[in-house]
């Protein structure tokens, strides 16, 4: 059988249960591809601080070598007009379809848009808060084992949504050292124009610490590898990060109403992505053994068949539970990137689990709706880390600012309390601050 059956009554269930989760929580996941012995952190630690000595030099240099192209600091950058031209030969069809999927995304980031409430009012104070856009965004777009023009839309659409001014793209250019026409064309049709031939560390070291043609940004956004996961986590306190992400996974809590063939294509469509995790959690041990099966008949049919068996045996599993209020208190433990929920009562089962990047409700609503068409972002948490991040959406675009504003009545009457408290802590010039203003 392809993918491992671990189920409720046995001897070793907690322990393999454990080990799944160790596996998508990144002991053994996250560098996959890069032979496991690797020191990812200092190559990293090396390569950001290469860039930011050496600047354009360092960056043209470092994505020749690792992306196998000739690139120069004078072609770093994409020209305007070749991007242009990208946008000008693209097929209408595709057109027409990036308009449809960017206004689904821009529709539904507009209706979460964080809006500044009414300032709360106690006599003479007003206490507020402003939202207010991050002024420049930089946006990494993969581009070596697979390329992935849709998380332009789903990173560019949101920022703009919010307001910002000044978004830097950088995808991984080809041999050829252009990059992918497809992420050109949807830079074009969004209105980016500025974009650079640069892959995975640095990338991320170019844009966050900047270089004598690419000014810093203060956010960087955008999935990638385990090299540029260990870059957002060392660049995080230069510059804001969406979060640190690793490969995909999805997990399925479903019962015996979810059709087995429906659930083994989903589990495939993670799976596929070379590597990733797919999981069914359910109280059903006649649809685990369905969905094995199907698994197995549709692998058959796979353009990524390989990839998809290898991530099914080492990355995934079907885990058989007691009762469905178990497969939720599991499912809630693994806070998954994608969780589907496939039951006779969706929301019910949802009441239950709080943990999730992005959660998909009922037998018709499988992941790639969210991956490329409905609206929310597919840019999410992976790696359990759904319990503290949260789904890449305009509102990680805006900074939220204080605002207080007290008369002279108020600071009067709240004067003693504020001089209590500052004085209890040693600091006498706070409290004096305070003080000095009813003296006069």
């Amino acid at each position: 059988m392809t993918i491992p059956v671990i189920k409720y009554d046995d001897s070793d269930y907690a322990a393999r249960v454990r080990a799944l989760l160790d596996v998508l929580r990144g002991a053994g996941l996250t560098d996959v591809g890069t032979g496991g012995e690797l020191d990812i952190p200092q190559i990293v630690r090396d390569i950001i601080a290469e860039v930011a000595s050496g600047g354009d030099k360092a960056a043209a240099a470092l994505t020749s070598k690792l992306d196998r192209a000739d690139i120069t600091p004078e072609t770093l950058r994409v020209p305007p007009e070749t991007i242009a031209a990208a946008h000008a030969a693209a097929e209408p069809s595709f057109l027409q379809l990036i308009r449809r999927v960017i206004a689904n995304i821009r529709e539904y980031q507009e209706s979460i848009l964080l809006k500044s409430p009414p300032p709360l009012k106690r006599g003479g104070r007003e206490l507020g808060v402003r939202y207010t856009p991050i002024d420049r965004v930089g946006v990494y777009v993969p581009g070596a084992r697979a390329v992935y023009p849709s998380t332009v839309l789903m990173t560019v659409v949101p920022a703009q949504v919010a307001g910002v001014k000044e978004i830097a793209m950088a995808s991984p250019p080809k041999s050829d050292g252009e990059v992918n026409s497809m992420v050109l064309t949807l830079a074009g049709e969004l209105g980016i124009s500025e974009v650079y031939r640069m892959g995975g560390a640095p990338a991320l070291a170019a844009l966050g610490c900047g270089t004598e043609t690419i000014r810093a940004v203060q956010k960087v956004v955008g999935p990638g590898n385990a090299f540029v996961a260990e870059a957002k986590r060392q660049l995080f306190g230069r510059v804001g990060i969406d979060s640190i992400a690793g490969p995909s996974e999805v997990l399925i809590v479903a019962d015996d109403t979810a059709r087995a063939e429906w659930v083994a294509a989903d589990l495939l469509a993670q799976a596929e992505h070379d590597p990733g995790s797919a999981v069914l959690i359910t109280p059903s041990l006649p649809l685990a053994e369905k969905v094995a099966e199907q698994l197995e008949a549709q692998l058959a049919d796979l353009s990524r068949a390989d990839a998809a068996r290898a991530a099914l045996e080492a990355y995934s599993g079907i885990i058989v539970t007691g009762d469905l209020d178990a497969a939720c208190k599991l499912a809630d433990d693994f806070a998954p990137e994608h969780l589907q929920i496939i039951t006779s009562d969706d929301d019910a089962a949802l009441d239950k689990i709080h943990n999730a990047g992005a959660i998909f409700l009922g037998p018709s609503t499988p992941v790639p709706v969210g991956d490329y068409y409905a609206g929310p972002s597919h840019v999410l948490p992976t790696g359990g880390t759904a319990k503290f991040f949260s789904a890449l959406s305009c509102n990680d675009f805006l900074k939220a600012t204080s605002t207080l504003r007290y008369d002279a009545a108020s600071l009067a009457a709240d004067a003693a309390d504020v001089a209590d408290f500052a004085t209890r802590e040693g600091l006498t010039a706070h409290a004096r601050a305070i003080t000095i203003r009813g003296e006069s």
